[in-house]
């Protein structure tokens, strides 16, 4: 795999890759804070939403490690999977991709660990042997995949979709998707429109309420759904958030979750911006927790626009 961004990252080396998998994504958000105030910070930024657009059922963790180690990915997977189920082949010399893989064992009802763990570990749980405990989730390893650009072989199907470069089915879709995420929409003509020249508002109500987002409608079908994701993002994470200086903060993140949904349902949201000044002085864990709540936002509602047209 070869690529003109020379901040691209490997991890060949299998006795440091585990460390070197933590350290790159400590790196990146750490750069990220330094560089709030140049242009480079928000490209890292954007490269990082364009993956997470293609891959928004992957973690944070593992979108942002495909982000450093091969920015233009699309689809990957690994490489038996590549020939078994779509007959293709990873091309001679091509560099893995490292991401996290779940590691599913047999799991101690009480620890939670795997039966080789449980044995060292100080748990005394001898109810049922380890043959009869159901399976879980006991860790992750790095796991070898291979982007498409990788690979040759017979073309993937296109995938379809409701939307592409116009807004007109996913809108409605959105609408309907609002009742699984628990929030009250309501369109709003543009004469009838009060809150000036925003595009939308979530209001948050008592606690025994659903948050209610106000759209002002219009022409621009993809503009309309944009808007209406950005303030479903809002309604999911920030009904808490009573500072001024993170409601700043945070609206750069429903920014984010609008550009990632627009992007998988085929939208041009290039000319969003992202101030990336906002987060400065935040330390890089805070700036991967918010990385995850934009990837888990943005995947709730790309669950529930899928769900209403699984439905239909």
């Amino acid at each position: 795999m070869t690529s003109s961004d020379s901040s691209v990252v490997s991890f060949d080396e299998s006795d440091t890759r585990r460390d070197e998998m933590h350290s790159t994504m400590e790196t990146w958000a750490e750069d990220l804070v330094e560089q709030v105030d140049e242009v480079v910070s928000s490209d890292q930024f954007q490269e990082w939403l364009d993956v997470q657009s293609h891959f928004h059922d992957y973690s944070y963790r593992n979108t942002l490690l495909i982000t450093r180690q091969c920015p233009k990915a699309t689809r990957v997977a690994g490489y038996r999977t590549w020939q078994s189920e779509f007959d293709r082949y990873v091309k001679e010399g091509e560099t893995a991709i490292w991401i996290w893989a779940p590691i599913i064992a047999k799991q101690c009802p009480e620890c939670e660990n795997s039966p080789s763990y449980h044995e060292r570990s100080e748990c005394e749980y001898d109810e049922t042997p380890s043959e009869a405990w159901s399976k879980g989730l006991v860790g992750f390893r790095p796991a070898p995949v291979f982007d498409i650009s990788q690979t040759e072989g017979e073309p993937l199907p296109e995938l379809e979709t409701d939307a592409t470069g116009d807004a007109d089915e996913l809108v409605p879709a959105l609408l309907e998707g609002s009742k699984a995420l628990d929030v009250d929409v309501e369109v709003i003509s543009k004469p009838a429109w009060t809150h000036g020249d925003a595009k939308g508002v979530c209001q948050y109500r008592s606690p025994t309420k659903q948050p209610l987002v106000e759209v002002q409608n219009r022409e621009n079908s993809a503009a309309f759904a944009v808007t209406l994701v950005h303030e479903y993002a809002h309604a999911l994470l920030h009904g808490d958030v009573d500072s001024e200086i993170e409601r700043s903060k945070r609206e750069l993140e429903a920014e984010a979750v609008g550009y990632i949904v627009g992007r998988y349902f085929g939208l041009d949201t290039s000319g969003s911006a992202f101030y990336l000044a906002a987060w400065e002085g935040d330390e890089p864990e805070a700036i991967l927790d918010r990385l995850e709540r934009i990837s888990s936002t943005a995947g709730e509602i790309i669950d529930a626009v899928d769900e209403v047209g699984a439905d239909e």
